[in-house]
């Protein structure tokens, strides 16, 4: 598809493209990897697209696409309203008796459904891969990413406690005590299927809840084959399967469940458009709503930095996942006596990323998962051009849903970079000050991931302080990308407020209760109030 010529891939005609896929998956990519999606139960057509206990689906037929080609992998018999209803009900009567399991019993079942993703490590992230369209490493290592928060799930299961709280009474004692919501639903979105997933029921499960996941409509495939892994998990500890439940489906599916009270904790990621209509439904019933939505990201190179360092950096953030990452760099701001320098070096890195097929060996570029991205990333590229920027790498729409990473050179102030485009584009600029840079990082309406790459104490102090970063992810000499599961994951502002995986986010699943307990025999009243 390239030829390697100064540092530069060169691509071939749009033509040519279109043959060398069409040549290539002559055979259908489900006959291709028979094996692999059969090992999940998942056949061309009549796929049932909803489990409540039992598998079903009376919903219209959705199609899962291969993002390389656009050829249709399998077909799904989705869920409607009338299937989310039941499976609400049948999570709530489920997680009665889950609720009532002792915390560390319910960590032997995680522990057991880590084990089971572990013998399908390398099956499922090719079907994360051929579906989703990222490349397979990245596609495991996303599965490896559930099988560590369900280990980490493991760890709270046997670490999870309140507090004893000092009384201003004498003879009573004040606890505070985590006890289940009930039903935590899911939406998650394509760029994840299930890293999402498995960060929000790890710790929904651990904590004593049911869980109703509503995947995105692209990637229906993928969460039959991990729900089929849990199904059987939980039938083998003798636990009601629909604990579990899925609901696969469109846009009425989700709204239903954003509105439904039901679902006592709503966990969606998605677009910050989307995520705020959400958030204000979820709201108007009183629920709680788990927010991960926009992520505009930067990267600050100051002067002092290891420049190798960073430009190996930068590369995996911008371009890794084709730009389709929530935490992909968008933004890099640099100190000008570096530019050029920096610019220089990203150039020929540039150069050297391999895009194409995501099961191919050396490739570091997938498609975009969709034909409209590829329309994104030409829209936004013209904009940069009549805002008065410049292409300095890239550009082109290679054909089908593949594109060429691009550099651009910008203003701060141009609009174009305040918007996210979820495409493998990053902005360049130059700044002269610290402040000057802080302040470039934070004058965007999303507020997810930020890093600055430094070898000064003081600014990396100052960047972590409160006239730092303002951002939920705040990295030094890191990328913005490749987040830890031990540490809360979530932004600021237009990217929603929620916190998942580590630290005390498990705390967003339950309900908070102030206990206080009198073993005295009398009745003092605090605040010293005498009734006499």
């Amino acid at each position: 598809m390239y030829a390697l010529r100064q540092g530069r891939f060169i691509a071939t005609q749009a033509s040519q493209v279109s043959r060398f896929y069409s040549a290539r998956y002559m055979s259908t990519i489900y006959d291709k990897h028979k094996d692999t999606f059969e090992r999940f139960g998942i056949t061309k057509s009549g796929n049932k697209g909803v489990f409540d206990g039992e598998w079903k689906g009376s919903g219209p037929v959705i199609k899962s696409i291969n993002p390389v080609n656009n050829e249709v992998i399998a077909e799904v018999i989705s869920g409607n309203v009338n299937d989310l209803n039941t499976a609400l009900d049948k999570v709530a009567e489920a997680q009665k008796l889950w609720r009532d399991l002792p915390v560390p019993k319910r960590g032997e079942v995680l522990l057991a459904m880590r084990q089971t993703l572990v013998e399908n490590l390398e099956p499922l992230g090719k079907v994360v891969a051929l579906e989703m369209g990222k490349i397979l490493p990245e596609g495991i290592g996303e599965i490896q990413e559930y099988i560590d928060i369900l280990e980490y799930a493991l760890g709270l299961s046997r670490m999870m406690k309140g507090s004893m709280i000092p009384s201003e009474r004498p003879g009573h004692v004040m606890l505070e005590t985590w006890n289940p919501l009930g039903t935590v639903g899911v939406i998650s979105a394509f760029n994840f299927p299930v890293a999402v997933y498995g960060w929000n029921s790890a710790i929904a499960l651990v904590t004593g809840n049911g869980v109703l996941w509503k995947p995105s409509p692209t990637t229906p495939l993928v969460s039959i084959a991990v729900t089929r892994l849990i199904e059987k998990t939980l039938r083998d500890h003798n636990l009601p399967s629909a604990l579990c439940s899925l609901v696969t489906g469109g846009t009425e599916v989700g709204s239903s469940l954003a509105a439904d009270p039901r679902a006592h904790v709503l966990s969606f990621t998605g677009s910050t458009k989307v995520g705020r209509e959400v958030g204000q439904v979820v709201q108007g019933r009183f629920g709680k709503s788990i927010l991960e939505l926009g992520g505009n990201n930067a990267i600050i190179v100051m002067e002092d930095c290891d420049l190798d360092l960073a430009a190996r950096a930068i590369l995996f953030a911008a371009v890794g996942t084709a730009g389709q990452r929530c935490t992909t760099t968008r933004r890099l701001i640099v100190h000008e006596n570096i530019y050029d320098t920096l610019i220089e070096r990203l150039i020929k890195a540039y150069g050297q990323v391999k895009v194409g097929d995501p099961l191919e060996e050396g490739v570091l570029c997938g498609p975009l998962h969709t034909k409209a991205a590829v329309s994104v990333y030409e829209e936004t590229l013209k904009k940069v051009q009549e805002q008065g920027g410049k292409i300095l790498f890239g550009g082109e729409a290679l054909g089908g849903n593949f594109v060429k990473p691009t550099l651009t050179r910008v203003d701060k102030n141009m609009e174009v970079i305040k918007e996210e485009a979820f495409v493998p584009i990053l902005h360049t600029m130059t700044f002269k000050t610290l402040d000057e840079a802080i302040a470039i990082n934070n004058n965007v309406a999303q507020g997810l991931s930020s890093s600055i790459f430094t070898q000064n104490p003081e600014t990396i102090f100052k960047w972590i302080g409160p006239a730092g970063s303002d951002c939920g992810i705040i990295n030094v000499n890191i990328p913005t990308n490749g987040a830890e599961i031990g540490g809360a994951f979530g932004g600021e502002k237009a990217t929603g407020g929620g916190r998942e995986s580590g630290s005390d986010s498990w705390k967003q699943y339950c309900r908070r209760g102030t206990c206080t307990i009198n073993y005295s025999g009398a009745l003092p009243l605090a605040q010293g109030i005498n009734f006499g």
